[in-house]
């Protein structure tokens, strides 16, 4: 790392006061001071309303394997596999195809690699940076949007808990705006890793700038090598108001915790909703750690009493659902810079229900299970159809 982290948030907001002025949730988190941590965070609802409309979300990666042909950060000193002692060109040549096949979806792990940050933005002050797109339906209006960030913190170095709870986000064709945590952050050491999550209510400012590529830089993760893994990433959650959009029941939960053979299943009751004959919906999953092949982890939804339906598509299979791909439902994804798909340890998943899953009662529940990836779930939104 070139500059500290704190040090490098301080000189990317020179410049930026007038615009942060603009926007009075920044500034009232930069007054807080950074939010208070805990070891794990029940799962509780954050946000519901009953309406004409839906969720959609923007994610991406921070970090991703180094060893591409063409550097991405010509800044930073050299560090390529090829320039280690004893290493040699071909060897560095091994590293760079491997990484290659495994951005664009080859079975591996974060574990595998020697990691190093994405960094998109062409601003010397940022040491990562990553974009994603929010699309949102024309005429729709935002009633509630969440970032939520996070990542493990020691890997080949070991970065602060300081800065957990801060980020920079730069809307559509903006400039970068400091974001504190609103509320408690999820902070815990297990499993060899230094993980945590934070987020922050973002909808002011999401509901002025609308659509497109949002950016987020400064997500606290640490860049190296050991068998936990290097993996870190966020999510933009924004729910949205269409009147000619069926009603629906848009809720989004948040926690934070461990997955894993000691603790492998995790349960996160919707409550009662008034649920039609047959269900239709879409449920989206923040999860960290999961490698892609390592199976055993899964998705389920249940509407009552009786056995849950697990969920799947073709990006999630029934038993790998934490594979490290950032998805949805649809032809036509979402744009992200950079957009590899294997994420190596991010998981921002959107999934249909698919059809034939029939109400038995007005308890929605989902199960989300991991028997062998040492996981760490953060998040879980909802887009359900209500009895009319």
């Amino acid at each position: 790392m070139r500059i500290s982290p704190g040090l490098l948030l301080r000189r990317a907001m020179v410049g930026c006061s007038a615009l942060a002025t603009l926007w009075a949730p920044a500034a009232a988190a930069t007054a807080a001071g950074p939010a208070a941590e805990a070891e794990s965070l029940a799962f509780t609802q954050r946000y519901h309303a009953l309406q004409h409309g839906g969720i959609v979300r923007a994610a991406n990666s921070s970090i991703s394997c180094r060893g591409s042909a063409r550097p991405q950060h010509p800044a930073a000193p050299a560090k390529a596999a090829g320039h280690r002692r004893g290493a040699t060109a071909s060897g560095a040549t091994r590293s760079a195809n491997a990484c290659s096949t495994a951005r664009t979806g080859g079975r591996a792990a974060n574990g595998d690699f020697d990691m190093f940050y994405i960094d998109v933005d062409k601003d010397p002050n940022t040491y990562n940076s990553s974009r994603s797109e929010v699309r949102l339906p024309k005429g729709a209006h935002v009633t509630y949007a969440r970032l939520y960030w996070g990542g493990n913190l020691r890997v080949g170095e070991q970065k602060p808990p300081k800065d957990n709870g801060r980020v920079l986000i730069a809307e559509p064709g903006g400039q970068y705006k400091e974001l504190l945590a609103d509320s408690v952050v999820g902070h815990r050491v297990a499993q060899g890793a230094d993980a945590f999550q934070a987020s922050a209510d973002v909808t002011r400012l999401v509901r002025a700038s609308g659509g497109g590529l949002w950016t987020v830089a400064q997500v606290n993760v640490a860049k190296g090598r050991t068998a936990a893994g290097a993996w870190g990433g966020w999510t933009l959650v924004v729910a949205y108001e269409k009147k000619a959009e069926p009603l629906r029941h848009l809720s989004v939960w948040d926690g934070f915790g461990t997955l894993g053979p000691e603790d492998a299943e995790r349960s996160v009751p919707l409550g009662p909703m008034s649920l039609p004959g047959t269900v239709r919906g879409r449920v989206g999953l923040v999860a960290y750690n999961g490698d892609r092949g390592s199976t055993g982890d899964s998705l389920a939804l249940s509407t009552g009493p009786g056995a849950p339906t697990v969920l799947s598509d073709a990006a999630n299979p029934r038993d790998d659902v934490l594979n490290s791909t950032i998805s949805e439902p649809g032809p036509a994804a979402t744009r992200r810079v950079p957009a590899y798909s294997n994420t190596l340890g991010y998981d921002s998943d959107v999934l249909e229900f698919g059809k034939g899953i029939r109400s038995g009662g007005d308890q929605l529940a989902f199960r989300i299970v991991s028997h062998r990836d040492a996981a760490w779930v953060g998040a879980l939104f909802a887009a359900v159809d209500a009895k009319q």
